[in-house]
C-alpha cells in the first residue's frame, strides 16, 4: 500500500502538471514527450534486471507519464468539447475506452504475467504506446502557445482559478456530490465470509459489472446533448440515496443485481458529472482547471473511505449505510448557485 501510495503521487500534483501543459509548448506535443519516455522506461524494465530501488524510481516516473498524458488528454476534450459542445459525448467514449481496456487489460496482463514473466508484459507496452501516438499525430493544433501565455505566472493563473466564484462554487459543490462515508470494503469481506465467494466468481462478476458500466457510458453518449445537466444531478442526489439504502437489504442475489445495475447506473452519473466538470472548466486554463476539479473529486473519495473506516466500528454498517446516505444531500443547496 506504501509503494503504490509514492507511485501515485504524481496523480495527486495534476493540477501542476496542467499548469505546465498549458503553458509550455502544447497539449499535443506533451503526449509525445510522455510516450515516448513511457517506451525509454518499460524497455529498461523488460531487458535489464533492475534493483527494487530502481523498479520503484521506473514506476514513478511510468505514472507521471501517464499523468501528463491524463491531464492533457482532458484538456483537449475541455477545449474541443465545449467548442462542439460535446464534452459528454467526448468523456462517455473516453470511459467506456478505459473501461474497456481495463478488461483486456486485466486477462492479457495476467495471463502474460503468468505465462511469460513481468518483463515481457512490459515489453508488449512498446506498440500499444506506438499505436497511442497515432491520433495524437492527427491531431490538429499549434505547435507552440503563444509567447504572452508561456510568460504567464503560476501565480497569475492560481489568481484567476481561486478568483473565480464559479469555480469555487463547483469545486465544492463536486467535494460534496463526490463524498460519502465509503462501506465498500465491509461487503467484500461479507462476500467472502457470509456468502463463501470464491475469489474467481468475485472477479467474473467484477467483469460483468464493467460490461455494465461500458454501457452506461455509451447510453450517456446518446442523451449528453439533450439533457438539462444541472436538473439531472439534482434528481441524481435522491436517485443515489435510494440506491445506498438499498444495501441495507443485502443478499447473494441483490449482491449480484445490485454490482450489475448499479455499475450501469453508476458509471452514467459518473461520467455526467465529469461532463459537468468539464462544462466549467476555465478558457485558456482548460487542463489546470479540469485537473482541479478531478483532484477535488479524487479528495472526496479519499475522505469518504476515510470517514468511513474511523466510522464503521463506531456505529456498525447499518448506520454507516444510512450515514452514506443522508451526506448525499449536503450538495443540493449549491446547485442553484451554479451558473
Amino acid at each position: 500500500m506504501v509503494l503504490s501510495s509514492i507511485i501515485i503521487f504524481a496523480w495527486i500534483v495534476k493540477p501542476l502538471i496542467g499548469y505546465v501543459i498549458d503553458h509550455f509548448f502544447n497539449k499535443r506535443i506533451w503526449i509525445f514527450i510522455a510516450l515516448t519516455l513511457d517506451i525509454i522506461l518499460v524497455l529498461l524494465v523488460g531487458l535489464l534486471q533492475l534493483p527494487i530501488f530502481l523498479l520503484i524510481a521506473i514506476l514513478m516516473l511510468n505514472s507521471a507519464n501517464a499523468a501528463f498524458r491524463d491531464v492533457a488528454v482532458d484538456g483537449i476534450m475541455c477545449v474541443e468539447g465545449k467548442k462542439y459542445k460535446a464534452t459528454g459525448k467526448i468523456q462517455s467514449i473516453q470511459w467506456a475506452s478505459v473501461s474497456a481496456a481495463g478488461l483486456i487489460t486485466g486477462i492479457g496482463g495476467g495471463f502474460v504475467a503468468e505465462k511469460w514473466g513481468y518483463q515481457a508484459g512490459y515489453l508488449l507496452l512498446v506498440p500499444f504506446y506506438l499505436l497511442v501516438s497515432l491520433p495524437a499525430y492527427f491531431y490538429k493544433e499549434d505547435d507552440y502557445m503563444p509567447v504572452e501565455k508561456a510568460a504567464s505566472s503560476l501565480a497569475i493563473d492560481l489568481k484567476k482559478l481561486f478568483t473565480n466564484k464559479n469555480l469555487l462554487i463547483v469545486a465544492l459543490f463536486i467535494f460534496l456530490y463526490r463524498y460519502s462515508p465509503s462501506f465498500g470494503t465491509p461487503l467484500m469481506f461479507i462476500q467472502r465470509d457470509s456468502f463463501l465467494w470464491t475469489k474467481t466468481w468475485i472477479g467474473i462478476l467484477g467483469t460483468i459489472a464493467t460490461v455494465f458500466g461500458i454501457i452506461g457510458a455509451l447510453l450517456y453518449y446518446k442523451f449528453s446533448q439533450g439533457i438539462n445537466i444541472k436538473k439531472w444531478l439534482f434528481w441524481s442526489v435522491f436517485v443515489g440515496a435510494i440506491l445506498t439504502l438499498s444495501y441495507l437489504y443485502y443478499t447473494p442475489v441483490t449482491a449480484v443485481v445490485y454490482d450489475m445495475f448499479y455499475s450501469f447506473l453508476g458509471m452514467f452519473i459518473m461520467v455526467m458529472s465529469m461532463d459537468f466538470m468539464a462544462r466549467n472548466s476555465i478558457p485558456g486554463l482548460e487542463a489546470t482547471s479540469f485537473a482541479l476539479l478531478c483532484s477535488v473529486s479524487n479528495l472526496a473519495i479519499i475522505a469518504g473511505n476515510l470517514s468511513g473506516a474511523y466510522l464503521l466500528p463506531l456505529v456498525g454498517l447499518k448506520w454507516l449505510i444510512v450515514l452514506s446516505a443522508i451526506t448525499s444531500f449536503l450538495c443540493l443547496p449549491l446547485i442553484k448557485r451554479i451558473k
